[in-house]
């Protein structure tokens, strides 16, 4: 799946310590979901979404530390 605002790949980050999430643009955030659901991936969203420089607002996406991170981002690759 693309990032609607970068036009790039949306990817699973495995950054940061409270384990791997997805930022993503808010408009994108119910296709998102959908896709985890159908994986029957676990998640959570944040509840407040980010707008810097008059951006459109990014969402994060939680996955949480026992996440299969490989298959989310297949799961994310092979979305439309």
């Amino acid at each position: 799946m693309t990032d609607s605002e970068t036009q790039q790949r949306i990817e699973v980050s495995r950054e940061g310590t409270g384990g791997p999430y997805i930022m993503v643009p808010l408009d994108q955030l119910t296709a998102i979901e959908a896709v985890l659901r159908d994986g029957r991936i676990s998640y959570w969203v944040d509840s407040g979404a980010i707008s810097l420089d008059g951006k459109p607002a990014i969402v994060v996406i939680n996955l949480g530390r026992g996440a299969d991170v490989d298959r989310v981002q297949q799961l994310l690759d092979a979305a439309r």
